[in-house]
């Protein structure tokens, strides 16, 4: 059978076309654009291929699930356990504060939202003013981080109106979705109180809280590796041409959420073939056969790390030659110990979970290693899980041999998720091995103790997020922002994306210095309300001296007034000021020009002078 089923393979036209198309893609996506007209097709047409895929996937979900939608009535709904995932989920929403918790990814992916949603390019926009009212983007730049989380938030700026809180609406929304994924699986491979159990297991872990109250592309991270999966079982039981639609397509937008992600392509290929295998035949549909191409954006994007050396971030830890190497295993997997084992004010974890999840990877690998010789005998769910466990141990792996892998480090953490989705994942699996249902109740009263005497505790005093000075700092400014009548005024600050995000006309530091003229230009047209200076002051412990962070120093020519200031950590100061002069040694830049200009009274040399006017207003907006 099996060699009549490859010879079927092999005389199959539409095989050979997608593997021209596969080739044709590779060749597109990696060599044959050069570098920097690659990154300018992405800004250009990224957002479209994104629209595409993404229109595809529900199209394909529409299809495989629209007989089971047909047939659902209110009383077929499992009710308790929807219950069970809505109390879960608002656990992890209620005990933090919305924002952005990890500034400079979050703050990125709200600025690629934002020129998604004004004019659909895929840029970070890094000058844009408030020009009588309305604000303009003027420029931006290529960010490295993939395109599906900020498409997304994109649409929710298209449908009801462009505001930085639609990224925390978007997670909020996943945090339900996500815990929904995860009961369907644990039913799926374990019975309803095993699915209870993940959502339990889940709902006692602080960093998920950290991060589904947040703006990061975490938790659509974890959504889309659990719908794979699970659409991955559905075509493995079907193996028809919607479910393989609905599977790869959504291994596609997986693979567009995080770098790291497109890992789980690997599962994908596997079931993929088992699947035809199984059937014997090649299952497939024409949206699958040029998917291919709906990926060339992704290495082109990638090619930012070969352009900008600084993307790897190898200067944020001193000494580190290569952002791959096994020389950093030994010493990432004691920081990954040490995260998942610390106490509850330390790091956001889950003692439970860690436990539990330690104790199960070891059976549940021994489990995947006798089931890859019997996937003919599982059940779907079985063989989809038993694959993925490649995904999830080839990602970790990945990770231990990151440069920037610790994942006790306060801004690198929240890597740690898909491990521990993993976990829960090998608890729900091993289950069956045990007979007797008092194993699972016992562990879910476990679980729930271990949510209520310490997770509960620890996420409402988010003791762990206290040394993360930039987020504090963000949602010092957001306070700021939001305290403001109206937003007609600039701010010079070295974090100017953040204002722009929140439509604030915002330059940085040296811009300012070099843009001087400008600035005294608009001080003398009073463009701006008022301008205001962000500045960080470190403090020495000894002496109470206080010294200007590196690049937040404008010079003796720039005279501030303190607005507000406040020490958000102990050795630091974060101070707002306005600036109410620019001086040229004595000489006052900024006072009104003492020379009376006489009105023309013509008409015609009014407008001239008008226009004139108005072209250089907009050449010296900074």
């Amino acid at each position: 059978m099996h060699g009549s089923t490859l010879a079927s393979w092999l005389g199959d036209r539409r095989i050979w076309l997608l593997g021209v198309v596969a080739l044709a893609a590779v060749a597109l996506g990696f060599w044959l654009v050069p570098d920097q007209a690659a990154i300018i097709f992405v800004s250009k047409a990224g957002f479209w291929f994104v629209l595409v895929a993404f229109a595809v996937f529900l199209h394909a979900l529409w299809q495989t699930w629209r007989v089971e939608l047909a047939a659902l009535t209110w009383r077929s709904i499992d009710w308790l356990s929807v219950g069970v995932v809505a109390l879960a989920g608002v656990v992890l929403l209620v005990h933090e504060t919305f924002g952005f918790k990890i500034v400079m990814d979050e703050i990125m992916l709200l600025g690629t939202s934002m020129s998604m949603h004004l004019d659909k390019t895929v840029l970070v926009p890094v000058r844009g003013n408030d020009i009588q009212g309305t604000f303009v983007v003027l420029d931006g730049m290529m960010d490295k981080r993939p395109l599906f989380f900020p498409f997304l938030v994109s649409l929710l700026h298209d449908l009801t109106g462009y505001r930085p809180a639609n990224t925390f609406i978007l997670n909020g929304a996943l945090t339900f979705v996500l815990l929904g994924l995860v009961f369907a699986l644990g039913r799926q491979l374990a019975g309803r109180l095993a699915g209870w159990l993940g959502v339990v297991l889940f709902a006692g872990l602080p960093l998920l809280a950290h991060n589904a109250t947040g703006g990061g592309f975490e938790l659509l991270n974890l959504v889309m590796i659990l719908a794979t999966l699970l659409l991955g079982a559905r075509f493995v039981e079907k193996r028809d041409p919607p479910s393989l639609t609905a599977f790869c397509f959504s291994a596609l937008l997986l693979a567009q959420v995080r770098y790291e992600s497109v890992i789980y392509l690997l599962p994908v290929a596997a079931l993929v073939l088992w699947g035809w295998w199984r059937e014997g035949r090649a299952v497939l549909s024409w949206p699958v056969m040029f998917a291919p191409l709906l990926m060339i954006h992704y290495p082109m994007q990638h090619r930012i790390f070969d352009l900008r050396a600084s993307a790897w971030e190898l200067g944020s830890k001193p000494g580190s030659v290569a952002p791959f190497s096994t020389s950093y295993v030994v010493d990432n997997l004691s920081h990954a110990l040490n995260f998942f084992f610390a106490k509850a004010s330390e790091q956001p974890n889950s003692i439970v979970l860690s436990a539990l999840g330690c104790l199960a990877i070891p059976f549940f690998s021994l489990l995947v290693l006798k089931r890859v010789r019997s996937l003919a005998a599982e059940p779907p769910v079985v063989v989809a899980t038993t694959l993925f466990a490649f995904g999830f141990a080839v990602q970790f792996a990945l990770l231990m041999c990151y440069f920037y892998g610790q994942f006790d480090d306060i801004v690198i953490r929240r890597l740690s998720l898909p491990t521990q989705l993993g976990m829960v994942i090998a608890v729900m699996a091993v289950l069956p091995q045990f007979a007797n249902a008092a194993v699972v109740r016992l562990l879910l009263g476990v679980s729930l103790l271990g949510l209520l005497s310490r997770s509960v505790p620890s996420m409402a005093a988010h003791a762990y997020s206290q040394e993360y000075l930039p987020g504090k700092e963000t949602a010092w400014r957001r306070e700021f922002i939001a305290e403001q009548p109206r937003r007609d005024y600039l701010v010079i600050d070295n974090d100017s994306i953040l204002w722009i995000a929140h439509e604030i006309s915002s330059t940085p530091m040296f811009q300012a210095l070099k843009n001087r003229d400008a600035l005294v230009f608009h001080m003398r047209n009073r463009t701006f309300s008022a301008i205001y200076v962000f500045q960080r002051f470190n403090i020495d412990a000894d002496t109470g001296h206080m010294t200007l962070r590196e690049g937040d120093d404008l010079g003796p020519d720039f005279v501030l007034e303190t607005v507000r200031e406040e020490r958000l950590q102990t050795l630091t100061l974060s101070r707002l000021s306005r600036l109410t002069e620019i001086r040229n040694g004595t000489a006052v830049l900024t006072a009104p020009d003492p020379v009376k200009h006489e009105v023309p009274k013509s008409r015609a040399e009014i407008e001239k002078l008008r226009a004139a006017y108005l072209e250089n207003f907009v050449k010296m907006l900074p």
